[in-house]
């Protein structure tokens, strides 16, 4: 009787640290990359960067992610996913070192490393929700999007303060998001010791034929759907301080404004994964936040005053906390099984953040040609309209 009631307790124990571990990986997913927006302007200026090369620091981690995401999973595959996490979450520790120091160099080299540590985990974590929490994908995937959305929002809204408020320098500012990156590597360090006491036989996702997915119609629609919104997200993250500062936004408000985009979505993030789970098609859930969309960038084009300027980032921050929260869900829902989803999530995610790494350049250069945020704008609002409509054939119920 002692026996079992020390296994129960041990399996909740376990299963306790589970959860905080996916809340964890997900709290590191964002803030590298997050708390660069609101200084890309002080770290251009100190290094001597161009606009397109200061959008590359958003953008590199992306094509990392592009790069690694169909290689993941076959590792998670091969050595666990536990052990795979812990080596992702190892690398975004030395990535976030090597790319607080005052050199170019080593800036990109640093965020190259950020970049592969995130994409590590980025892959394997929905197939990790599905094989050990079937029944409860949407409620998990709630839980980590929203865990996402918090770090992320916090990472933007404190850069400015730390860096000039505190006079700690950019360097620390981007540094200090490491913290939760080693308590994280702590317990996927026991969670990986305890791998094979605990494994399932649905651990092991993709065998070495597993490609079927790339010839889905519908798989190629979530991947654009997911591509497309993060091509909105990381353009709002990287550009958005600037934008509201050349309306005359003080840079610190700018940023903490960003920050409130990210926060002013955590309703959405944590809710329509939740709502999108009750129903068989998701459509109309994809509509309302293309319109949510598509009003938000407007409103940053067209509007003139502080009010409308809120408005169109509570819309925005809205649709976009959505968008990226139902792109998770896609992954599951259009999935049979724990093997399916992790195949669709190394292939959207490969697809779709080559697709994402795009923006932040792209606008970028938009910028450095026409000297005005008119097109880029114009550009945003495109985006918007195409990822409503990929998210229409995504929300179908069917499977890829």
């Amino acid at each position: 009787m002692k026996v079992e009631q020390s296994r129960t307790k041990e399996s909740q124990f376990y299963k306790f640290l589970l959860i905080a571990g996916i809340i964890l990986v997900a709290f590191n997913l964002r803030p590298a990359i997050t708390s660069i927006g609101p200084l890309v302007s002080t770290i251009r200026d100190d290094i001597g960067l161009s606009n397109w090369s200061a959008g590359l620091l958003t953008s590199l981690p992306l094509i990392a992610f592009a790069i690694m995401s169909p290689i993941v999973a076959r590792i998670g595959n091969r050595y666990s996913n536990e052990r795979a996490i812990l080596w992702g979450l190892c690398l975004l520790l030395i990535g976030f070192a090597v790319r607080s120091i005052s050199a170019i160099i080593l800036l990109f080299v640093g965020t190259l490393l950020i970049g592969i540590g995130i994409a590590i985990c980025n892959v394997l974590l929905p197939g990790v929700v599905k094989d050990k929490f079937p029944l409860k994908v949407g409620l998990m995937t709630s839980v980590y999007s929203t865990a996402m959305g918090v770090f992320a929002g916090i990472a933007s809204g404190v850069s400015i303060p730390l860096a000039s408020g505190l006079d700690l320098g950019w360097q620390f500012a981007l540094l200090i998001w490491a913290i939760p990156v080693v308590i994280g590597i702590i317990i996927w360090f026991y969670l990986a010791r305890k791998n094979n006491s605990h494994a399932t036989q649905h651990t092991n996702f993709i065998g070495e034929s597993g490609n079927g997915v790339w010839r889905s119609p519908l798989a190629w629609q979530v991947a654009a759907y997911m591509g497309l919104q993060s091509f909105l997200f990381y353009v709002t993250v990287a550009w958005l301080p600037e934008i509201l500062h050349d309306t005359g936004m003080s840079l610190e408000t700018a940023g903490w404004m960003l920050s409130f985009v990210q926060f002013i979505g955590l309703p959405a993030s944590f809710l329509v994964p939740v709502i999108a789970s009750k129903f068989a098609s998701q459509r109309l859930i994809v509509m309302i936040l293309g319109v949510l969309s598509v009003i938000g960038y407007a409103g940053l084009l067209l509007g003139t005053t502080f009010a409308t300027m809120v408005i169109s980032i509570i819309l925005i921050g809205l649709s976009l906390s959505g968008t990226f929260a139902l792109a998770l869900s896609f992954l599951g829902m259009r999935a049979r099984d724990a093997k399916q989803a992790a195949e669709l999530s190394g292939m959207a995610q490969a697809l779709g953040y080559l697709l994402a790494a795009i923006g932040p350049m792209f606008i970028g250069f938009l910028f450095d040609v026409t000297h005005a945020w008119t097109v880029p704008l114009y550009i945003l609002i495109g985006i918007a309209i195409l990822v409503a409509v990929f998210g229409f054939g995504a929300g179908r119920d069917k499977y890829v």
